[in-house]
């Protein structure tokens, strides 16, 4: 029995000790940033080159370069704010704990992009703005966010050797989708401008509306086929 009792309270010992280091806040950091735990915390203060945010009673870190995909030009904007953060550095030893909003807003904005693409079909017809030109080819912004390529070959009816001889950042143009692959979107001006073209050369169909005297409304008329 005295062996039984020297047992169970070793085992309990070892419980114990197993729970100091669950409850040991730096291990628990560590913990969230090997599983990559998301952690919604509020801004608590704003200091030189980002802000700061407790984490299991711990001074987190976030610089301004990871707490959103774009610049921030007012960080006093953000107090008070909640936000997804992980963890990307522990370090006890110099009681350094960073934290990043980055990696969770990337991966939302490609979620997003796949939905929309998905969305999307090769042939439809889309509004948007010129964004910017190069060598091979213009950059429209389209009305659902996405960016897709109108390629120099598809600019225009006639052969041209640089985009801007036709487009200007900012232009407004409409665009048909010629392809979707790899998350790239390929858009074409001429194919609408070819259509439009075939459609001009086309003529109309001339439809010919008989005479009233032509049509016979008497009784004569209805009945002179029928034989009795």
């Amino acid at each position: 029995m005295e062996n039984e009792t020297v047992m169970e309270n070793t085992e309990t010992m070892a419980d114990y000790e197993a729970h100091f280091d669950d409850a040991n806040p730096w291990n628990l950091v560590a913990k969230y940033q090997k599983e990559g735990t998301v952690l919604h915390l509020t801004i608590d203060g704003i200091v030189n080159g980002g802000v700061i945010a407790m984490v299991e009673g711990i001074r987190g870190f976030i610089p301004a370069s990871r707490l959103s995909l774009s610049y921030i030009e007012d960080l006093e904007s953000y107090l008070s704010k909640e936000v997804d953060v992980k963890v990307i550095d522990v370090d006890q030893e110099n009681n350094r704990l960073v934290l990043s909003a980055r990696e969770i807003l990337k991966e939302k904005e490609r979620q997003e992009k796949d939905a929309l693409l998905a969305s999307m079909t090769v042939g439809s017809v889309l509004k948007g703005a010129v964004e910017s030109l190069q060598s091979y080819g213009a950059f429209v912004r389209l009305e659902n966010g996405l960016s897709g390529l109108v390629h120099i070959s598809q600019i225009s009816t006639q052969r041209i050797k640089s985009a801007d001889q036709v487009l200007h950042v900012g232009d407004e143009v409409d665009v048909k989708v010629i392809g979707i692959k790899d998350g790239k979107i390929s858009l074409s001006i001429k194919a609408l401008l070819e259509e439009a073209e075939k459609a001009a050369e086309e003529p109309e169909e001339k439809i010919e509306i008989p005479k009233a005297e032509a049509i016979g409304t008497s009784l004569g008329d209805l009945f002179k086929n029928i034989q009795l």
